[in-house]
């Protein structure tokens, strides 16, 4: 009878229990991996790339196809009740799915997997690595340590431990997330006044778990009016200590650990937190741009948006925009790095610093800056617009985006023959089509209007794309609704190859435009996304009107925002010369500014500095600075997204 009992279905009750059981721990690891990026579930999601964060860290790998099932073109947000049901549908990344992957990256179909090979994968896909950190993959498993891994050998490479290794890492992470989470739960229960007694140690874990499941009143406290919320820095210290830790694993280092070699594979991307300096070194809130937080009814206002792109040359350039305003009205504005391909990173890993200016029409007096950054790279700004023109600006220092030293410089195939000895696009040249494409597609779209491929093109051969161009566009591509789209896209460039008889320096002009190297890594130029939202005016109108460095404007533009904020310091010995030294939580700002007669060569020595990177090159400088004028000597930027920084910065007159 028992064993009937065995092979019969569960009761309802055990069922409903069963499905109960697992409901909550699913919902405690949602929690979990939420609120170590949010500080309550009532905050959203507010893009793909948060999403995807968001599912890797409960042990996910979705590709941009699965994303795009839940996050369409009419999403604005997803809610934590959003992101629990999607972890609902997608399954947590398996060991059959980890070996799926790691045949992938045998591109060659050898058995082997090579340095080179892993550093293709591990350093265009997903959260890009950079090659040391794969050497290091490599060693941890390579018992011969001949370079290579054979997943057909078991003698040469132990799949199983390499498996081990990788699933192992995202249950530590796991792990940690919900102990942080029961932490803060213990936490909160304590600065109840009294409400609740705090229990013994052996039971708070307990409670902890049980709070974690069922809080949702808690939240609503926390984010309540009268009740004080977490201190900022307190959890941010929670999340860098989870990040922090490190599981057996000790071979992979912290960006490694978030994410399993499947999900290297796909299109996935990691936020990395905002850089922090010590509390004592930030500055008052700013009315030039302000650092106030988000409107809470941000969803009510109007939006205009576009995509835009920093181009590293001798300086960078970026597409500079105009914005229109009908009627005065209270503004919001973001900017952040884009990834697309290997973008939005630097060589070491940080991400890529964006910045805004909102200048009056003519560019001559600073309106607004971004002073504010949220943890994933998000600047924003908030400031009060009347009915006019302004300048948009787009800024990034050149501490992050910067020539590359010591890449690969095989050159990449970009064509192929078939066997009819035709022409044809390398998957790999393709794919570098498809970044381009996105790049260039800066209304985000999905199709290219004849503007934006006249920005492609004014961007690739200096020149605008004339009607009779054009007219062989729309001669020899099928177009949706007037607009190019991916496969036309794709299709000009096989005609031009083919044109050119095999000969590829044409096609390598417009990559290295772009800013690919020769390896097709995609490391000169950083695509961002720019929004304006605003309250009052029911029709804002943004609209690209330049691709040019604004070097002058923007220097200006810097020398009022320190000369107003910053913290001035008058040169020994002159005093009509202040150095002026901006500093916020993210970046600080050091000029020269000489009220004298005289044009005078100034050293700034910020040696003594801790943590920091300058834009020149080096943390000791010299500029000129011509008589009643004011010049910029430092962009500092913290080494480290995560690190603390301080600046401390010695002037000197030289004769």
């Amino acid at each position: 009878m028992s064993s009937q009992r065995r092979l019969s279905r569960p009761s309802t009750a055990t069922s409903v229990s069963s499905r109960t059981s697992a409901d909550n721990e699913l919902k405690l690891e949602c929690r979990a991996a939420f609120l170590a990026h949010y500080d309550t579930i009532n905050e959203k999601v507010e893009s793909k790339d948060d999403l995807m964060l968001l599912l890797q860290q409960t042990g996910r790998n979705p590709s941009r196809k699965i994303i795009s099932k839940y996050w369409t073109p009419k999403t604005d947000y997803i809610t934590f009740e959003d992101f629990v049901d999607i972890c609902k549908r997608e399954p947590v990344t398996s060991e059959e799915d980890l070996i799926k992957a790691f045949r992938k990256i045998d591109l060659n179909g050898d058995g082997f997997i090579s340095l080179d090979e892993l550093l293709k994968v591990l350093t265009t896909r997903g959260e890009k690595m950079t090659r040391p950190e794969v050497k290091a993959l490599i060693d941890e498993v390579d018992e011969n340590k001949d370079g290579k891994l054979n997943y057909k050998e078991k003698e040469v490479f132990d799949y199983n431990k390499f498996t081990h290794l990788m699933m192992t890492t995202t249950e530590d992470y796991k792990k940690m997330a919900i102990k942080a989470l029961e932490k803060k739960e213990r936490q909160k229960l304590k600065s109840r006044d009294g409400e609740i007694t705090p229990r013994k140690d052996s039971d708070q874990q307990s409670m902890g778990s049980q709070l974690s499941i069922n809080s949702t009143e808690s939240d609503r406290r926390q984010s309540s009016p009268d009740q004080s919320p977490e201190p900022k820095s307190e959890r941010r210290m929670s999340n860098l200590s989870v990040r922090g830790q490190k599981s057996n694993a000790t071979s992979l280092d912290r960006r490694a650990s978030k994410q399993s070699i499947s999900g290297s594979l796909m299109d996935d991307e990691f936020s990395r937190p905002s850089p922090r300096v010590p509390r004592e070194t930030r500055p008052k809130s700013s009315s030039k741009g302000g650092r106030q937080s988000e409107p809470s009814n941000l969803r009510e206002w109007s939006c205009v948006q576009s995509k835009g792109t920093f181009f590293l040359e001798n300086t960078i350039i970026s597409h500079t925009y105009k914005l229109i305003i009908t009627e005065a009205t209270d503004a919001w504005m973001t900017i952040q790095p884009l990834r697309i391909g290997e973008s939005g990173e630097s060589l070491d890993g940080t991400v890529v610093d964006t910045a805004l200016f909102v200048l009056n029409e003519n560019g001559t007096s600073l309106i607004a800056y971004t002073e504010s950054k949220d943890s994933k790279g998000k600047y924003s700004l908030r400031c009060n617009l009347s009915k006019g023109n302004y300048l948009l600006i787009p800024f990034s220092t050149g501490c992050r985006l910067k020539p590359g030293k010591n890449l690969p410089t095989k050159e990449a195939k970009l064509i192929t023959k078939d066997k009819e000895d035709r022409i044809i696009l390398t998957p790999a040249f393709r794919k570098a089509l498809k970044d381009i494409f996105e790049m260039a597609d800066l209304d985000g779209n999905g199709l290219l209007s004849r503007n934006e491929f006249n920005w492609y093109n004014l961007r690739t051969s200096g020149e605008e794309i004339a009607d009779d161009e054009w007219q062989v566009v729309e001669d020899n591509i099928e177009l949706d609704k007037g607009q190019i789209t991916p496969s036309g896209f794709i299709k000009l460039n096989e005609m031009e190859a083919d044109d050119n008889e095999g000969d590829t320096e044409d096609l390598w002009i417009t990559l290295t435009a772009m800013g690919f190297n020769k390896s097709l890594l995609l490391d000169e130029s950083c695509p961002f996304l720019l929004k304006v939202y605003t309250q009052d005016c029911d029709t804002p109108k943004l609209k690209v009107i330049g691709l040019e460095s604004n070097k002058e404007k923007i220097d200006k533009a810097v020398c009022e925002l320190a000369i107003t904020k910053g913290e001035p310091v008058k040169v020994k010995g002159l005093k009509d010369v202040t150095v002026h030294q901006y500093t916020n939580d993210h970046r600080a700002m050091i000029v020269v500014d000489n009220k004298s007669r005289n044009k005078l060569k100034i050293a700034l020595d910020c040696s003594k500095s801790r943590g920091v990177v300058s834009h020149t090159g080096s943390l000791m400088t010299t500029v000129n600075v011509p008589s009643q004028s004011a010049v910029v000597g430092h962009h500092l930027l913290p080494l480290y997204d995560a690190g603390e920084f301080s600046v401390v910065c010695e002037e000197s007159v030289l004769k």
